[in-house]
């Protein structure tokens, strides 16, 4: 019994605390549960099959963007975001130092491409709320449906050291017709504020995408039958 009991609490102390992130605008490519999953795999979050929510949002190039997460369950860290013509132009997850224990993670001052910005939202304690941060598009670059990343990085943490998400996003160069719509869900459950404006305190309503089953990351990102999304707010 003594033996089984010691087993059981260095089994408790070795487990490692995951924290998570529900992407709320732009929207995910995937419908995200409450607490933000599917999200561990790189580089999109899914490492099988997902639920797709078929939906694209549309900007202007150069643009300051909104980029806004709900932080479900909370670590030390910041946040990093990418966009690239597809799914497998995306940067790695970079090289943590002292990554057993996600120790720390050095912030890159000069982002280029497929790096958008870093050291977004550092942090220590929760928010409380979701957070919105505005992130610049390239001036003159514009795409059909690529794609771009949000990922955490959480310190003080076991392995992995990132979560992930993305959405599908076109860059044109005329202007929108109407603003992008906050949010995006699907049909997922959604936490207090995280379809609408980032200090919202009631129920989300979901952001009524149609979806559609994926049948794997790859696959799925190719074949979802994306179509854009213009909502007013």
């Amino acid at each position: 019994m003594r033996l089984l009991k010691s087993v059981l609490i260095v089994g408790a102390l070795s487990t490692p605390a995951f924290a998570h992130f529900v992407l709320v605008q732009p929207w995910n490519f995937a419908t995200q549960d409450i607490s933000g999953d599917p999200q561990k795999t790189a580089p999109c979050g899914p490492s099988g099959a997902f639920t797709a929510s078929n939906a694209v949002t549309e900007y202007q190039t150069g643009s300051m963007i909104d980029i806004t997460i709900n932080e479900t369950v909370t670590h030390p860290g910041h946040y990093r975001v990418s966009l690239a013509q597809n799914v497998a132009d995306l940067p790695s997850d970079p090289p943590v130092n002292n990554p057993g224990v996600c120790g720390s993670l050095d912030i890159n001052p000069s982002p280029a491409l497929p790096l958008l910005a870093d050291g977004l939202l550092v942090h220590t304690s929760g928010f409380g709320a979701p957070q919105t941060v505005q992130v610049q598009l390239p001036p003159g670059m514009t795409c059909t449906n690529c794609v771009l990343q949000v990922q955490e990085f959480m310190a003080q943490h076991g392995a992995p050291c990132f979560y992930h998400h993305c959405a599908m996003v076109t860059i044109k160069d005329a202007p929108l017709a109407d603003p992008p719509h906050d949010g995006g869900m699907g049909s997922a459950a959604t936490p207090d504020g995280a379809n609408g404006d980032a200090g919202s305190s009631g129920p989300a309503t979901g952001g009524g995408c149609s979806t559609g089953s994926g049948t794997g990351l790859a696959m799925g990102l190719a074949g979802l039958g994306l179509r854009r999304r213009r909502t007013p707010r």
